[in-house]
């Protein structure tokens, strides 16, 4: 067996992968919490407890706490394993996005070879823990954020810092603005970084792969094909793309 884990800074992914019969036979999707050594003995117990034998498996671990797996075989970068994920499930070569818990990544596959990557700075306002303190700032949870940004027209939120947003989020607050005008204005930022971030590169990508923690949601695949003019594709295994390329990179 290979396994590939991905221990992100909010989630942590785990694919159990069959070399022999080239299919995923089980997958493990829990919260990093606070220290991601400790996540990876979680994990390992719980590989065991399905009665995986971890040891004598090929372990790759990718993501924000790969070197927290002392298990591991082998340290890969989340670049690498997003690119050959989404390559997997995709089934052939598009641009990835890959908005994380403290990063976005926006990655350039050539004939199913990384050409180029980007990658913001952590205080930028374009994450997912960006939208978990202005969920809290608003009093809503993550999903009711998305529902209600349907409903609303946005606010403009211009700041590239999440401190900075966030003290803009208080002032559009204080100004009586709509929660739903707030939460879509912050959806948009979101998604506006996004395609900032693709426009640096040269070239126009076809097609572009959402992975990460969004990947499963309609609204944020509507709203970045809409702004990027192009199609955004994803797959129900979409977060997992970094458990899943680290997987498909053990040894046979």
């Amino acid at each position: 067996m290979n396994i590939g884990i991905d221990i992100g800074s909010t989630a942590s992914k785990v694919i159990v992968f069959d070399r022999e019969k080239e299919k995923i036979v089980y997958k493990i999707l829990m919260p990093t919490g606070w220290n991601s050594k400790e996540t990876s003995f979680e994990i390992y117990n719980r590989l065991k407890s399905k009665n995986f034998d971890v040891d004598n498996s090929y372990v790759v671990a990718t993501g924000y706490g790969r070197i927290s797996v002392p298990y591991a075989n082998r340290i890969v970068t989340e670049i690498t394993t997003h690119a050959k994920g989404a390559m997997f499930l995709l089934g052939k070569d598009c641009d990835v996005i890959d908005i994380g818990g403290q990063d976005t990544k926006i990655i350039n596959i050539t004939n199913k070879v990384v050409t180029d990557f980007i990658m913001n700075d952590k205080c930028s306002a374009g994450t997912g823990k960006f939208l978990e303190v202005m969920s809290n700032r608003l009093g809503i949870t993550l999903e009711e954020m998305f529902e209600i940004s349907k409903k609303g027209n946005p606010a403009k939120i211009s700041s590239t810092c999440t401190v900075f947003a966030e003290s803009e989020v208080i002032s559009l607050m204080g100004e009586g603005r709509k929660k739903e005008d707030i939460a879509s204005g912050v959806i948009h930022s979101i998604a506006n970084k996004v395609v900032g971030q693709t426009r640096k590169f040269r070239n126009k990508a076809k097609c572009y792969f959402l992975t990460g923690g969004f990947s499963n949601n309609e609204y944020m695949v509507k709203l970045l094909s809409e702004l990027l003019e192009t199609e955004v594709k994803t797959h129900k295994l979409g977060r997992f793309a970094g458990a899943i390329g680290a997987a498909l990179m053990g040894k046979k």
